[in-house]
């Protein structure tokens, strides 16, 4: 009887042991949704919620002149992965080889598997891109390399105006910078009245050497999908850069990290964050300051704001890199886009969800983990020793972080911000039927296409 007993009751406390492991420590669930109201800039924890990726109503930043539908983000979802569209390659045997894709993989945060994106005059992929490499005929400064670590191509609806710059997008934060926009011929599209989104993916189809008309819709098989996007729109003007780029912008406000444990809890379900994740999101709100630059739904800046943090540029890093180096006004930030001494080094506060798998952060990838980036953020000392003092971010200085706290910031980061399902976001075929997002044959065995 008494074994009967002993068992009974290890039984009973396994029980209550295995039920209470995953309950919510409601005094840590109080404390951080009272600090979450507290840094809303609306007062309610609900200014941190995303809304679902179908309620085309409720995104934000859309352009009047290109309102998201769905046959819009359908046409959008399978143009950015199309590598028939890379037709303006610098040499014919890297045609339809590239997609806008290739510097954007799903797998690795939207962003480049490599610390530089390079689009045409590359080959391969490895298994999440990684494996990218300069195809051996091109010369360095013949491919088509991003000059600053490619930002992701999620939670885009919360951007106003592109690039790390703000370059692109006529309104917002752009207004009052009209006397630059005819220095390059293509920042002039920011006459146009376009919000940020529309103006630079028109941009990048010129810049990436991709192409869009009627007989290359017909070959490719989007005849019907523009017919069915753009009515609106003259045939003679309805297959186009310009209307893939509206459908890709629509695309991409859909493209939201609404699934992660950090917006499972601002909906109401606080389980949905471990004990050590609320912690870590406690500080990021609360003592490491980390929200008096991101705060938003994505953890952006909103409306945009532009701080210089002292780290490194791409050609600083010891990494090899093509198209870029100290002449290169893109890693002057906002200054090199503005040309104002105060706006000198200083670029756009990013978002800041599904950095995981990343794996190169900031515009010069020169840290290779988000440890590193808490860290530099804790240390507070700058290391390009090239930008001057007075450039600086005040909110740039030496948190006083303990390893647990940094550990917990850490967590916060890696896995509460993290959506685990962003291949939802992906098609799984293209019209054309081609590889994707790399064409190349060495990308094709690398990624068992037939």
């Amino acid at each position: 009887m008494k074994k009967v007993f002993t068992l009974l009751l290890t039984i009973s406390a396994l029980t209550y042991f295995l039920s209470c492991k995953n309950e919510p420590n409601v005094d840590l669930d109080s404390q951080l949704t009272n600090l979450l109201e507290s840094r809303s800039k609306t007062g309610s924890i609900d200014w941190y919620r995303m809304p679902e990726s179908d309620d085309y109503a409720a995104l934000p930043n859309q352009d009047a002149k290109n309102p998201v539908t769905a046959v819009k983000v359908e046409l959008g979802k399978m143009l950015f992965f199309e590598t028939g569209m890379g037709l303006e390659a610098k040499y014919p045997f890297e045609l339809a080889t590239f997609s806008c894709s290739s510097c954007h993989v799903p797998e690795r945060g939207f962003t480049a598997g490599r610390f530089q994106g390079i689009a045409d005059g590359a080959i391969g992929f490895g298994q999440t891109g990684e494996g990218r490499a300069k195809h051996p005929l091109y010369l360095g400064d013949e491919v088509d390399a991003q000059g600053a670590r490619p930002l992701p191509t999620m939670n885009l609806t919360y951007v106003s105006n592109a690039l790390w710059a703000g370059t692109f997008g006529s309104f917002n934060v752009n207004e009052g910078t009209e006397s630059v926009w005819n220095q390059d011929t293509l920042v002039e599209i920011n006459y146009k009245g376009f919000q940020g989104l529309e103006a630079n993916n028109q941009r990048a189809l010129i810049v990436h050497r991709q192409i869009m008309d009627k007989a290359i819709a017909d070959s490719l098989g989007y005849t019907a999908m523009f017919d069915q996007a753009f009515p609106e729109i003259p045939v003679n003007e309805r297959y186009s850069r310009k209307t893939v780029a509206f459908a890709i912008a629509a695309y991409f406000r859909t493209i939201l990290t609404n699934q992660a444990p950090f917006q499972e809890f601002v909906k109401g379900n606080t389980g949905a964050m471990s004990d050590q994740q609320k912690r870590g999101a406690a500080l990021f709100f609360g003592k490491a300051g980390c929200v008096n630059c991101h705060n938003s739904p994505s953890l952006n800046s909103v409306p945009h704001e532009f701080f210089a943090i002292g780290v490194k540029n791409h050609y600083q890093t010891g990494n090899e890199v093509f198209r870029t180096g100290p002449s290169d006004k893109r890693n002057l930030g906002r200054g090199g886009f503005t040309s104002r001494e105060e706006d000198m080094n200083k670029f756009k506060v990013p978002q800041l969800y599904n950095l995981k798998d990343v794996g190169f952060y900031f515009h010069g990838a020169s840290k290779r983990s988000l440890r590193d980036v808490v860290e530099y953020f804790n240390e507070g000392i700058p290391e390009n020793p090239d930008i001057p003092k007075s450039q600086i971010s005040g909110f740039f200085h030496p948190l006083g972080l303990t390893n647990a706290e940094m550990d917990d910031l850490t967590e916060f980061l890696e896995t509460g911000l993290f959506d685990p399902n962003m291949l939802r976001y992906k098609p799984s075929v293209t019209m054309s039927g081609n590889c994707f997002p790399n064409n190349d044959p060495l990308s094709r065995i690398e990624m068992g296409c037939n």
